[in-house]
């Protein structure tokens, strides 16, 4: 099972305050059990919305609209993710629940995502066949 833990921006993260160096290590370190654990696999902080584009679809098929940061809404914005692969939801929280306050003062906030896997979302066979193949090109390039 896959989980994105998603970390909520902030007004410092949306200002572009950049964590504490403190915070840094304390975050390495977490990441470092993480890797020991054999769970990680990916984790990345974001550039604040006003870097950011927002493409959406005001209207079934057509053109999508393009709007250029800063977004106004700072509790809906992403400031950071992990992406883990455990064995139950169970060991998913336990995880989040370990990561240091993403923003180390008190106003942390992350939101915990399973990920769907192809056959939830497939059902031909067909189609989860071609979905599997993308996936082993996708691992084979990235070991290049």
């Amino acid at each position: 099972m896959r989980f994105m833990m998603v970390v909520k921006a902030t007004q410092d993260s949306e200002a572009g305050v950049m964590p504490s160096q403190e915070l840094i290590e304390a975050m390495q370190r977490y990441n470092e059990e993480l890797v020991k654990a054999g769970v990680l696999l990916a984790a990345d902080g974001l550039h604040a919305s006003s870097n950011g584009i927002r493409i959406s679809y005001p209207e079934p098929k057509g053109k999508p609209k393009i709007v250029d940061g800063p977004f106004t809404e700072s509790k809906e914005i992403i400031a950071g993710y992990t992406l883990i692969e455990v064995k139950s939801r169970e060991e998913a929280i336990e995880w989040a629940l370990r990561m240091p306050d993403p923003h180390g003062f008190g106003e942390g906030q992350i939101e915990l995502r399973q990920v769907f896997e192809a056959p939830d979302l497939m059902q031909d066979p067909e189609t989860l066949v071609k979905e599997a193949m993308l996936r082993e090109e996708m691992k084979r390039l990235n070991q290049s």
